[in-house]
């Protein structure tokens, strides 16, 4: 019995060894050997930044000229880069010469096409953007002319061009015409939607202020608007330079898309290639210059 007695004994004591030397070795453990961590970092390129900006357009332009010159070495007709710059040279030299009323140089071209599309421009400004205020202004407006913008929106601005030679007569006013009718419609619509969502805390404090229409107009609609409006005159400026140049090709007269159609009769193809760079850069710079109005006309400039 006694015997039975030590044995358990001595099981216990060496359980109770087994479970202190076991929790010293979890406890040594997590105090010892700590968890390695993994720290990532970030590669940020040795190249400075205003570096990386001039470069990154350079090779875009340089594999569009590599594109271009693939093409031209496997069709004999299209023109090489180095042909094309060769004309390009000839034609700026001297851009606005002028032997008849049919041949003129490009720079005349451009300006009657910046021309019409100024006024046909200012024009769907001064009717579009009013416009615009009055339908998101009233609930009446809205559903009154929401319907007629639906259906007159879609419609390409070619097929306004034929109304254009029926009412007016002449070729001049209908491309302006066909530039005021596609304008129009982004002015509106943008400006609309920045009079709806002025915050309605502003006009509560308005209603109890009791402040006219036109102090509502010019103190609270107009500066939060801006944006919107802006945007809606920079989507328009460039519908107006694509619809122009199709215009022209169809009426006739001067101007850069007239210019295109012309040198297309001719077969000179390096002169089209030209004009196709001249019209997306002019394009461009009217784009660039609305967004840098956008940018410079903000809520807190206006207000102050």
């Amino acid at each position: 019995m006694s015997a039975i007695m030590d044995t358990a004994a001595n099981a216990n004591r060496q359980a109770a060894t087994m479970e202190s030397a076991t929790a010293e070795a979890v406890a040594e453990a997590a105090v010892v050997t700590p968890r390695p961590v993994l720290k990532m970092t970030n590669r940020r390129s040795s190249m400075p930044s205003w570096l990386m900006q001039i470069i990154a357009p350079l090779l875009g332009l340089a594999f569009l000229v590599l594109v271009w010159q693939i093409i031209a070495m496997n069709n004999s007709q299209f023109p090489t880069p180095m042909v094309t710059l060769q004309e390009a040279l000839k034609l700026f030299a001297d851009p606005f010469y002028r032997t008849s009323p049919n041949d003129q140089g490009i720079g005349w071209n451009i300006l009657a096409s910046l021309q019409r599309v100024a006024v046909g421009f200012g024009l769907a400004a001064l009717v579009g953007i009013p416009l615009g205020f009055m339908i998101g202004r009233f609930k009446f407006l809205s559903s009154m002319f929401g319907p007629v913008i639906s259906l007159l929106k879609p419609v390409s601005p070619l097929a306004w061009l034929p109304i254009g030679l029926l009412v007016f007569k002449s070729a001049n006013p209908a491309a302006i015409w066909s530039i005021f009718i596609c304008s129009i419609w982004p002015m509106i619509i943008n400006t609309a939607v920045g009079v709806q969502r002025v915050p309605q805390d502003y006009m509560n404090v308005a209603r109890v202020l009791n402040l006219s229409e036109w102090k509502i107009i010019t103190k609270i609609l107009v500066p939060s608007v801006l944006p919107y409006m802006l945007t809606g005159v920079r989507l328009a400026i460039g519908t107006a330079w694509l619809v122009i140049v199709a215009a022209e090709m169809l009426t006739g007269g001067v101007g850069i898309g007239f210019w295109v159609w012309d040198e297309w009769n001719n077969l000179n193809v390096p002169h089209i290639i030209i004009a196709i760079v001249v019209i997306g850069v002019v394009g461009l710079l009217l784009e660039q210059l609305l967004v840098a109005l956008a940018k410079a006309f903000t809520y807190e400039q206006v207000s102050s």
